[in-house]
């Protein structure tokens, strides 16, 4: 596969073992291993304030982000899904460095470089970007996603899937991010692609606008977990905002049925999920259901 992107990143890596994903809300989490701190799709906004979801949309956000923008650590780069106002908000847009780098759409990309960011790499399916530190690399690689069904995708801005991979063979880890997908055809190809993913973020919510499905909701999330077989399973992006309308609850329950309780790991607002580079030696299950 051959690379779009390399960067070389200033300063020695400062591999931090185990690796972390901490939850801000929405999408937006960071992520951190051996040496790079990732923050993905940044919404800051607080309860009560509005965003913006095209066409004349804009609905509240009904809970506050775990930090404030001012909080983040010195970042590497940023990963964003799509465009839309839950994913990257005003205060991204206000207070981010304009000089971060960002991988994301090509359509995000446009959208950001208006907003005065420098650091811009679209991406389409299947291409690739490698980040080197010292001896440390990862890449990042563009999986598929779709935000609507049929005729009214078109409408809806282009949607990024992620995968982020550090090391290779024994020492390898993969942590996948779905972005706001619903469970299409094209994300087969993943499991044949890139088998033994270690990690699965999962957009949920099973977000409506007129009654139509726009993000997974319980049953297609389920079914996309099953689809991608990962050893572990973080469900993000499900009760921030009232066109949510598939609970988490919906989708636990779905979980319990499937028996893939020891996979599945819950976050809320501001906490902390720890795993090792080699956590593929423990193999599925590796830890206790939890919901905290």
């Amino acid at each position: 596969m051959a690379d779009k992107f390399t960067l070389t990143l200033p300063g020695d890596p400062e591999v931090q073992e185990p690796g972390s994903i901490f939850f801000v809300g929405t999408a937006t989490t960071l992520i951190r291993h051996r040496g790079f701190t990732i923050l993905t799709d940044p919404n800051f906004i607080h309860a009560g304030d509005h965003v913006h979801l095209g066409y004349g949309i804009t609905v509240p956000r009904l809970t506050n982000p775990a930090i404030d923008i001012e909080a983040l650590p010195l970042l590497d780069f940023c990963v964003l899904s799509h465009y839309h106002g839950d994913h990257w908000d005003q205060v991204a847009s206000d207070k981010l460095d304009k000089n971060l780098p960002i991988f994301s759409t090509a359509h995000a990309v446009r959208a950001l470089k208006l907003k005065g960011f420098r650091r811009l790499y679209p991406l389409n399916t299947w291409e690739r970007a490698v980040l080197r530190r010292g001896p440390e690399r990862l890449s990042l690689t563009a999986m598929p996603g779709k935000h609507g069904p049929g005729f009214l995708d078109v409408a809806l801005p282009p949607v990024m899937g992620s995968l982020l991979e550090w090391g290779e063979g024994a020492d390898r880890f993969r942590l996948y991010i779905t972005g706001d997908t619903l469970l299409i055809d094209q994300l087969q190809e993943i499991p044949r692609r890139f088998p033994d993913i270690d990690l699965m973020l999962i957009h949920l919510g099973g977000t409506r606008l007129a009654g139509v499905l726009l993000t997974m909701d319980a049953e297609q999330g389920i079914r996309a977990v099953h689809l991608i077989a990962p050893r572990n399973v973080i469900p993000i992006h499900y009760n921030d905002y009232p066109v949510f309308k598939s609970p988490l609850e919906d989708f636990l329950r779905e979980v319990r049925r499937a028996g893939w309780e020891s996979r599945v790991h819950v976050l809320r607002h501001g906490d902390t999920f720890t795993f090792d580079r080699l956590a593929r030696e423990a193999a599925a299950p590796v830890a206790e259901f939890s919901e905290r």
